[in-house]
């Protein structure tokens, strides 16, 4: 990489933090520390919660599923829209009246302690969990691109993001993940605007698009309704609208930033910002990495994105079998470039069924070659004792940003994605401290000192979490794809979390004991029916678990309710 690329990706994280640690240096109290000043705009809010969603996995993981699967994932946040003007309506006013540090200390007025304590400790464990993948997903991707070790790429994120959280608490996160957002979207524009330029001169964008669609990557809305199916209409409107407000009602990461907002009315709009513009956002880009999937439609594409693996697989045994597939793949490509400049060179791009059912036969060529390559890896690790991921997906927009992006902006796209990552995990410490203090530690173990203990046991629980994130991060493996790791470990956990608010909300005439068994039955179940579906014993897309959550813990709650009554 250009020494540019690293001056650029370095001075943009400095200023960035620096920033954050320079606004919020006036802070000297726990509720200062915690929740910052209270002065935020609507508009610092509205960012400070996309960036808090927006992790390094959605800029690294998103595209390449676009090129994979199509625009079908832009169906997940169609209910994010829906559940912002449930919690504007319903839930904000609630918490700003409490005028409290998290979410959960409302359940212990409503409900009793061990309820509020059993909350807090489901959101300390999925987002402890979420944290540790949020480091990693980015560090592993990185190092492998950048030629560093895991270990160092890990260590250096981690540590980054420590070091202005501890510094400057909740009003660095909030002024640091503005800063952030406005890199992001820069970044991935600019990344737009060079893949199109990079098409050839006689193939027009809609052109591109409409080729796209004639190759199955524009279904963008599926009304079809089925349980096993991961995106569609169904679940997305259903299971994603539960998932969100579970996300941004109950979990304190979120719930901590529009907590900083200056006024109610700043925080809902804040909140209605982020559901307006996320879905565009999100569409986006999956709309960079459609268009990442068309420039390969007339450039050569690796037939394994992850270049580690590759080069393990050339010095093997299988070198001669991977090269043989490469041949094949080039020829496959070369034959569909001819059929897709024959097919947009009819008049107005309209193009034949004829042509479309060949342009498929080829694409399905091409995913079968794929496929082969992905078993050599997979045989490789038999042979070699070996842990190699055959999945490539997430590594299809950085090998494109590291092989065809001019000098500077891969340092401006690298530092996007670097940002993204403190950004979001920066907010998931942040809220793990704030939770462990006020609801655990102040309120049931140490409950009697001074607000200078607090302050200083909530900096010493962020570097705990960060720690203990570190470790995680350290250890784990990846999913088959990264953004779905974190959606899949937030919905095992949200369902029962949202459940146990939709009765403290709505269903005044249940009690502490009730709903806290109803927590602990629902959790159980929601937890059993993920681990039957991963044995293969049933179908269940893992959005639904959101719904099923709530639904039991709710349904439980009243009938334990009506019994004891």
């Amino acid at each position: 990489m250009h020494s540019i690329d690293w001056f650029i990706l370095f001075g943009i994280i400095g200023l960035i933090v620096g920033y954050g640690v320079w606004k919020a240096r006036g802070i000297k109290d726990t509720r200062g520390y915690l929740q910052g000043e209270k002065n935020l705009k609507w508009y610092t809010i509205g960012l400070s919660v996309m960036a808090t969603q927006a992790s390094a996995i959605t800029f690294l993981s998103t595209p390449g599923q676009a090129y994979e699967e199509g625009m079908g994932f832009a169906q997940f946040y169609f209910g994010l829209p829906i559940a912002m003007v449930i919690l504007c309506i319903f839930v904000l006013p609630i918490f700003y009246r409490l005028n409290v540090f998290t979410a959960y200390e409302y359940l212990e007025d409503r409900f009793d302690l061990k309820t509020r304590t059993l909350t807090a400790f489901l959101f300390l464990l999925q987002r402890g969990l979420a944290a540790g993948i949020t480091i990693y997903a980015p560090s592993i991707i990185l190092s492998t691109m950048l030629g560093w070790s895991l270990g160092s790429t890990t260590i250096l994120i981690g540590l980054l993001v420590i070091a202005y959280t501890v510094t400057g608490g909740s009003e660095a996160v909030s002024q640091t993940q503005k800063q952030q957002m406005i890199v992001i979207l820069s970044g991935m524009f600019v990344a737009l605007l060079v893949i199109i330029f990079k098409l050839p001169e006689s193939v027009s964008l809609s052109d591109a698009v409409s080729v796209a669609g004639k190759m199955g990557k524009l279904n963008v809305v599926d009304f079809e309704f089925d349980l096993s199916n991961k995106y569609n209409i169904w679940s997305a409107l259903l299971g994603g609208t539960f998932l969100f407000l579970s996300y941004f009602g109950t979990d304190q990461s979120q719930v901590q930033r529009y907590l900083s907002g200056k006024s109610l009315t700043e925080s809902r709009l804040g909140l209605l910002f982020n559901g307006l513009f996320k879905v565009p956002m999100q569409f986006g880009i999956l709309f960079v990495g459609l268009m990442v999937f068309m420039f390969y439609q007339f450039n050569p594409s690796p037939l394994h994105f992850n270049q580690s693996n590759v080069e393990q697989l050339r010095q093997s045994t299988l070198s001669t079998q991977y090269s043989d597939l490469e041949n094949q793949l080039q020829a496959v490509q070369q034959e569909k470039q001819q059929a897709i400049f024959k097919a947009i060179e009819q008049p107005n791009a309209n193009i034949s069924d004829a042509e479309t059912k060949q342009l498929n036969q080829l694409l399905s060529k091409e995913n079968n070659i794929r496929q082969q390559s992905k078993a050599l890896i997979q045989t490789y690790n038999q042979t070699n004792h070996t842990r190699l991921d055959a999945e490539d997906t997430d590594y299809v927009f950085i090998s494109f940003v590291m092989k065809h992006l001019p000098v500077g902006l891969i340092g401006l796209l690298l530092a996007v994605i670097f940002s993204a990552a403190m950004s979001t995990t920066a907010s998931e410490l942040n809220a793990l401290a704030t939770t462990s203090v006020i609801d655990v530690y102040k309120r049931s173990l140490v409950p009697d000192k001074a607000d200078k203990h607090y302050l200083n046991m909530s900096k010493l629980f962020t570097v705990l979490w960060g720690v203990i994130a570190l470790a995680f991060a350290m250890g784990a493996s990846l999913f088959d794809n990264l953004i779905e790791a974190v959606n899949i470990v937030g919905s095992v956990f949200y369902g029962a979390i949202l459940g146990i608010f939709v009765v403290a909300f709505f269903f005044k005439q249940v009690k502490g004991n009730a709903i806290f068994l109803a927590a602990l039955l629902g959790e159980a179940l929601v937890i059993s029916l993920f681990v039957l579906d991963k044995l293969g014993m049933i179908s269940l897309a893992y959005l639904w678990l959101n719904i099923i959550g709530c639904m039991l813990v709710v349904l439980i709650a009243l009938l334990l309710n009506q019994l004891k009554n």
